[in-house]
Parts: C-alpha cells; structure tokens; sequence
C-alpha cells in the first residue's frame, strides 16, 4: 500500500494566512474604488450647488461675467492640458474657479499651477484679459483659507443657505496672471 503524504500543519497555516492576505488586499482595492467613486459625486453635488449662483454673488462684488462654464482644455500642439471647475468670463476679465469638499494646500498650489497654464494657454490665442482665481471648498480650515487669500485667490464657503466670497486684501490682493 502506498502512504498518504502529509502536509505539515505550518504550511497548511502559511496558506490559509497568504489567502487571507490576498482577499484583504482584494478587498481594500474595492472598497478604495468605491470609495472614490463617492468623492467624485459628491465633488459633482458640490459644483452643481455653487455655480448657478457664482456669477450672482460675484456680481456683488462688482464683476459682471456674461459667461459661466466647466471647461476642459486640450491643447495638444503645446502640451496644455487642465479641467476648471468654473470658468467666468466677460471681455474684461476671467475668474477660473477651482471647487472643493475640502480644500488643502496641495490643492491651492494646483490651482496656481494651473492659473499659470491658462496665461500661457490665453497669450497662445491673443486673449489679453486678466485672470483672476477662487478656491471654493465646503469645509475650509482656517489656515488653508489664509493661504488662499494670500495666494491671491477668492475664497467661497457656505454662509447661512447659501455661500459668501471673501476677497484678498492689502498685500495679499486679487492675483491677475
């Protein structure tokens, strides 16, 4: 007769722990995914809630912008590539808007990255308005709010039912790229 082989009982125990390590890992990756997929609809609820009333609120401000969209430029001739929340626009002036659940100072920074890009993209096509930037968040910590306005950015954030915008001021005044 021939003899059963047995399986030492440390690799039985190796294996099961490996399994094991693999679905958590499986499982983690789904629950990232879905998890992302949340962020972008709740981003998506948030720029739906604050664009119909930007150009409202701005006009306070005393800007009057005839155009408002979301807009994503592929300029590939010069290597331009970016998406803005919210571009307003008049013959004078941009505001592009960049909106966040919670903005952070990585985020700002993109945002001044990507200012750059749209001046560089507008003297491309002869369009020598000035470019102004806002930074719209839902939850704003104060110091990421402070950093905004020095960057020279506008800052939105609730207010009551709606949303107020808090302008740069003194040396930290209204950026123009």
């Amino acid at each position: 007769m021939e003899q059963a082989q047995t399986i030492p009982d440390w690799k039985v125990t190796a294996d099961r722990i490996w399994a094991t390590i693999e679905e958590t890992g499986r499982q983690m990756k789904e629950t990232d995914r879905r998890l992302g997929e949340l962020t972008n609809r709740f981003g998506d609820m948030v720029e739906y809630m604050v664009m119909p009333n930007l150009v409202t609120k701005f006009e306070e401000l005393g800007f009057t912008f005839t155009r408002a969209n979301r807009t994503e430029i592929k300029d590939r001739e010069h290597n331009i590539f970016m998406e803005v929340d919210a571009l307003l626009e008049n013959g004078d002036k941009v505001m592009a808007v960049e909106i966040k659940t919670k903005p952070a100072v990585d985020d700002i920074n993109d945002h001044v990255e990507r200012m750059k890009k749209l001046r560089i993209y507008a003297d491309l096509h002869n369009d020598k308005r000035a470019y102004l930037g806002a930074v719209a968040g839902v939850v704003f910590s104060e110091s990421e709010k402070v950093y905004a306005l020095k960057k020279g950015f506008y800052v939105i954030e609730p207010s009551g039912d709606t949303f107020s915008i808090t302008k740069p001021e003194g040396k930290n005044r209204p950026h123009e790229w």
